[in-house]
């Protein structure tokens, strides 16, 4: 028997869900680019009180904004840590369902970018890369990860480090030109 508290922070859309022996049990979503740090909390209280104890942690590393992505991730980390628990990290594109076989999956990634992965036989062959939209060919964006995804995909992956693609914003003084 398992039990899986799911984060993922990689859109703009904050995904939060509990999964027991391969069933939901919780799942909940908040929409807000900009709200990823309350947002985890909350939805991850709200799990909670469905009386189920994860006895592992499964998150979503990217690629996705700096900062949200971070968010997700820090928070499982702690959240693991303070439970003496596993973390598995899954590539966040990978979770998202699609119903076909070959395809290619994209994520906005603002500054008129997109995050994206080419799939044949459902099975990640290109990327996770960034790139403008029309350097991509036929992509299937505005879908999420999905929560009974990562907990599948917990059982063949674990990625120990986020998929930032870009270099960050802020950079030190010493660097700045």
């Amino acid at each position: 028997m398992s039990a899986s508290l799911v984060i993922d922070t990689s859109t703009s859309r904050t995904i939060v869900g509990l999964v027991k022996d391969g069933e939901v049990i919780w799942q909940g979503f908040h929409d807000g680019a900009t709200d990823h740090g309350n947002a985890v909390a909350d939805l991850v209280k709200q799990s909670l009180s469905s009386g189920v104890n994860p006895d592992r942690v499964i998150v979503g590393m990217g690629p996705g904004p700096f900062t949200g992505l971070r968010v997700g991730i820090a928070f499982a980390r702690a959240y693991a840590l303070a439970r003496d628990i596993p973390l598995i990290g899954i590539c966040s594109l990978d979770a998202i369902a699609i119903d076909q076989r070959d395809y290619t999956v994209a994520i906005d990634a603002r500054r008129k970018e997109i995050y994206w992965a080419r799939y044949e036989n459902g099975i990640r062959v290109d990327g996770p890369s960034v790139n403008k939209p029309d350097e991509v060919k036929d992509f299937i964006i505005n879908l999420y990860p999905s929560v009974a995804r990562l907990v599948t995909l917990a059982q063949t992956q674990n990625e120990s480090e986020p998929f930032y693609l870009r270099r960050p914003d802020a950079v030190p003084t010493s660097e700045q030109s």
